[in-house]
């Protein structure tokens, strides 16, 4: 198999992968909004927040330092020293906020948790499960055990749905949803502890490359917390400003638009290694290939996505949540999908950054749309509601891709837009070539709904196919991707 077959079979393998945990994640939601109170529901995503705040800023930037130091490791020893290096200040660090979290509980339940202390007190044990969970998926991320990655992602998603729903539908209410995520992190977190220890063995590190890791790692920390502030906080100022009810209000249409990031997932956890093994070799022809690619395959998912998903909104947010929710969180949608997108093509490009080792400037442009983001939610939110939150994360995400943008187009030496903006030209009318149909069946049921997604989706790439920007040779070799029986160029690689 080849390279970029290879490289292709997984990017597909996690993709798959983060559909279906988008999928388990959209069972979950109808149990939580149909069973719980909406302030219990509110409650419950401020503690997914919470749980996305913490690692970012207490792990110090370690577990992508793992990725991009520890990839070319060759020997057991090398692998022993990086990892237990890297895990041994991840415990003393995530160990620390821990304990202040469990002191704080009472004054930090009252302020973001609708008083329930307990609550938060079990969320300080997550919090510490999850940062050790994130370091041991870096581990299998980084040394490309792909398959056991996946399967092991998939089994905490299957977990949680089960023993966070299973609680949530027995009547034990917020209360059990926070213990479902406590056991479910605890039994993951034991598993990839014997997988890795049964790889690598145990030892005890020297700390030999610490500096270099924290010179590495550190300064990505603001950068991380800002990007939490630009996607995250507004649960955070919605419940100070309106309560938890809008909070719960607000999440599901944010998380359907949200969806759009499943497409970029599989990306963002694949180019790291990859393209650090091509820029270190000097290919940055290779770089530009599998960037330009990434790049286009991305748009060539999310435009329309969005699209659907913005005209789509209430009657799918009607189904997965209530009526009551649907009214009141159906705009939040479109903002948020576009935001996904406008991420999403952010995180393909900012890849160069990172090969360039200019994560100073990847802090320095999140710092200045979280200041953004800050301060339009404290004018927004209190004017215009939920949708003005929505707004303001749109604005953010813009700043930061323009940034990137103008960095590319005045400082670095890849150039990846030969060429493409024809194709993001014609995704886009392809895109809007789908909305006569969606708005002539004008769906309101789950049958009705996934029929015109599918029609829709069959007028979207035939449109394609007429622009040309989906060729035989592209088919053939996502075909063989799955059946490898014929030999075929690579669509990957320069004509």
């Amino acid at each position: 198999m080849s390279e970029f077959h290879q490289f292709a079979r997984r990017i597909g393998l996690i993709g798959v992968t983060n559909l279906l945990i988008h999928l388990s994640s959209l069972i979950l939601l109808p149990i939580l909004t149909k069973t719980l109170p909406i302030e219990e529901y509110g409650t419950y995503v401020q503690v997914a927040v919470t749980i996305g705040l913490v690692p970012p800023i207490v792990m110090l930037g370690l577990p992508y330092t793992m990725v991009r130091f520890l990839a070319g490791a060759k020997t057991r020893e090398e692998k022993q020293e990086g990892y237990y290096s890297i895990a041994g200040i991840t415990i003393i660090t995530t160990g620390l906020a821990t304990v202040t979290l469990f002191i704080l509980a009472e004054p930090i339940a009252t302020i973001l948790f609708d008083d329930r202390t307990i609550v938060t007190q079990i969320l300080a044990l997550v919090v510490f499960l999850e940062c050790m969970n994130l370091l041991q998926f870096n581990y299998f991320r980084t040394f490309q055990q792909i398959k056991r990655y996946s399967s092991l992602l998939f089994c905490k998603t299957c977990l949680q749905l089960v023993l966070v729903g299973g609680l949530v539908l027995t009547g034990y209410g917020i209360f059990g949803a926070v213990i479902g995520l406590f056991i479910s992190n605890l039994i993951l977190m034991l598993i990839m502890g014997a997988l890795i220890v049964s790889g690598i063995g145990v030892a005890i590190p020297k700390f030999t490359h610490l500096r270099e890791y924290l010179y590495f790692g550190l300064p990505t920390m603001p950068g991380n917390f800002s990007s939490w502030v630009v996607n995250s906080s507004d649960r955070y100022m919605i419940a100070i400003f309106l309560g938890a009810a809008y909070v719960g209000y607000y999440a599901p249409g944010y998380a359907l638009g949200n969806i759009i990031s499943i497409f970029i997932a599989p990306l963002t956890f694949m180019l790291p290694a990859v393209l650090s093994k091509y820029y270190d070799e000097n290919n940055l022809q290779g770089v530009q290939t599998i960037l330009q690619h990434s790049l286009k395959y991305f748009l060539m998912l999310a435009v329309p996505s969005f699209v659907g998903l913005s005209i789509l909104s209430k009657p799918i947010l009607t189904i997965i949540s209530t009526p009551d929710i649907a009214s009141n969180g159906y705009l939040i949608t479109p903002f948020t999908a576009l935001s996904s997108l406008f991420f999403g093509f952010y995180a393909i490009i900012v890849q160069i950054l990172y090969l360039e080792k200019n994560t100073i400037i990847t802090a320095k442009i999140w710092i200045g749309a979280a200041i953004i983001n800050f301060v339009l939610n404290i004018i927004a939110i209190p004017l215009m509601g939920i949708v003005g939150a929505a707004i303001t994360t749109l604005v953010s995400f813009m700043f930061s891709l323009g940034i990137v943008l103008f960095y590319m187009k005045t400082q670095s030496r890849i150039n990846i837009f030969n060429n493409l903006n024809k194709t993001i030209f014609r995704i886009g009318i392809a895109s809007v070539g789908m909305i006569p149909i969606i708005l002539i069946l004008q769906p309101s049921g789950i049958l009705p709904i996934m029929l015109n997604i599918v029609l829709s989706g069959i007028i979207y790439f035939v449109l394609l196919f007429i622009f040309k920007e989906i060729t035989k040779q592209e088919i053939d070799f996502f075909k063989n991707m799955i059946h490898p029986t014929i030999r075929i160029k690579n669509p990957l690689m320069k004509q």
